[in-house]
């Protein structure tokens, strides 16, 4: 395999990245949703890439294995979507995921975030697991920010504090 690179969505990527989050939320896991559903995914550039958030794509051979997004929703906190890593290039023997939120990290501090929540399916088990090794916290759905987007598969929360 070579090397995995991370770059900043572009609209060149706009159908490779929608038909690539689709399949992995229908296909995989059995999730009833649609691109309509999804009014994010329409238009990325104005979604994600404002004020301080992003969205980023995991390549390999020019070929998008993994994405990740940032949603500034203010007061110093972000909102992490998105993350969808391919199914044969999960774990540890490929490390996209931890790329993935490496990056996201990196970003939250370097643009000053000092929180960052999440919202999650039930179905997303390994998910679970890996922002919990990570150092989210699971939290009430009280518990969220005001202005954080709740999906409505979503139904366990996570929250971690970004430090240094």
């Amino acid at each position: 395999m070579s090397a995995i690179k991370i770059e900043s969505y572009s609209d060149s990527s706009k159908d490779e990245v929608a038909g690539f989050i689709l399949n992995i939320q229908k296909d995989e896991f059995g999730i009833p949703i649609t691109l309509d559903m999804q009014p994010d995914l329409s238009d990325i550039p104005k979604f994600y890439q404002l004020n301080n958030g992003n969205f980023w794509i995991a390549k390999t051979n020019n070929k998008i294995i993994g994405t990740i997004a940032l949603l500034d929703i203010g007061n110093k906190r972000g909102a992490l979507r998105k993350m969808f890593v391919a199914k044969e290039y999960r774990g540890k023997e490929f490390g996209v995921g931890q790329i993935l939120l490496t990056n996201l990290i990196n970003w939250c501090k370097n643009k000053g975030i000092a929180e960052i929540f999440l919202g999650t399916t039930e179905k997303f088990i390994a998910a679970q697991r890996f922002y919990e090794k990570n150092g989210f916290i699971e939290i009430n759905k009280t518990d969220l920010p005001k202005g954080f987007p709740v999906m409505d598969v979503d139904v366990k929360f996570y929250r971690f504090i970004i430090l240094g």
